[in-house]
């Protein structure tokens, strides 16, 4: 089964919601394959305070059903999947899915976006699902009245564990160092927070449980002891990983595995373009993806006129 595009964008993401929206309306036949809902990690947040327009905030997922809502009025198409595989064919683009699709384009948007980091300590994995988790707004409710541990000290786990404290009894955030990496409000509002405690200079060596998890084991930075704490849940915000497996050998890629672009969003490879968290950039939000989409977007349509 083959398919032929204008444009394809991989990631349902705010950068590929938003090339998507310019894509189409430039009259554009536009495809969107994302591998879970639309939105990526923008769905998966309980509220958004610093995007343009929502002087109130807004949900993630609320913000997400309007992106998509307002791209499919313009007609761009959404497939649900993953891509595998991506082949240069003379002047297309050939995309191989995991369900055996292969589909055609003329230009190629990647907003693949990021994955978040785990601390790979023993019992994460054993308990991932069973009281390891990396996404409050999808778990939390499943702790009411217990307690947790937030693992780091930037805006993630701040806003995370600032949001867990709506069903949790009491919170542990672990930051390996003395102080923490979030923004100022953010600070201010966990240190006022009256369920909320914080272990400084230490991290989270061991995970431990029966069936799910019931402790964790600390080790101080500073002078090596460690200390059992008694919780029902761990959630890990230490960092995100590109998701840029499938592009190896296709473009260039930093140390740390995002892409390279120039200004107009454009790979070492003529016709692919890269928008959102997935590119190197010094700032990653969602307004700065929204951004990097519209400018994506744009970029693709120039490289196909010119073709």
């Amino acid at each position: 089964m083959t398919g032929k595009y204008d444009v394809v964008i991989i990631g349902g993401g705010p950068a590929g919601l938003t090339a998507g929206l310019y894509t189409s309306r430039a009259m554009m036949k536009s495809l969107l394959i994302e591998k879970g809902i639309p939105g990526g990690q923008m769905a998966t947040t309980y509220r958004i305070e610093n995007y343009p327009g929502f002087d109130e905030g807004i949900s993630g997922l609320e913000l997400s059903q309007r992106m998509e809502r307002q791209a499919r009025k313009f007609g761009l198409e959404f497939s649900s999947g993953r891509v595998e595989e991506i082949r240069l064919d003379d002047n297309e683009k050939v995309l191989i899915t995991d369900d055996g699709l292969e589909i055609r384009t003329k230009a190629l948007i990647i907003a693949t976006g990021v994955e978040p980091k785990s601390l790979k300590v023993d019992g994460e994995e054993r308990f991932r699902g069973r009281g390891v988790s990396y996404c409050a707004t999808c778990d939390g409710a499943f702790f009411r009245d217990k307690k947790i541990a937030v693992i780091g000290g930037g805006d993630s786990a701040l806003e995370e564990a600032l949001f867990l404290t709506r069903f949790a009894e009491e919170i542990f955030i672990i930051h390996r160092r003395d102080k923490l990496r979030a923004t100022r409000i953010l600070q201010e509002r966990a240190f006022e927070e009256s369920k909320i405690k914080f272990i400084w200079d230490s991290f989270v060596e061991k995970i431990e449980g029966d069936d799910t998890v019931n402790k964790i084991v600390i080790r101080n930075l500073k002078n090596d002891k460690t200390e059992f704490f008694s919780v029902s849940g761990v959630f890990i915000y230490i960092g995100s990983n590109s998701n840029t497996e499938f592009l190896r050998g296709l473009v260039n890629l930093d140390s740390n595995g995002f892409i390279i672009t120039d200004e107009k969003m454009a790979t070492s490879v003529p016709g692919i373009y890269a928008a959102g968290d997935v590119r190197t950039k010094t700032l990653k939000q969602i307004a700065t993806a929204v951004g990097d989409g519209a400018i994506a977007a744009k970029s693709a349509e120039k490289y196909i006129e010119d073709k």
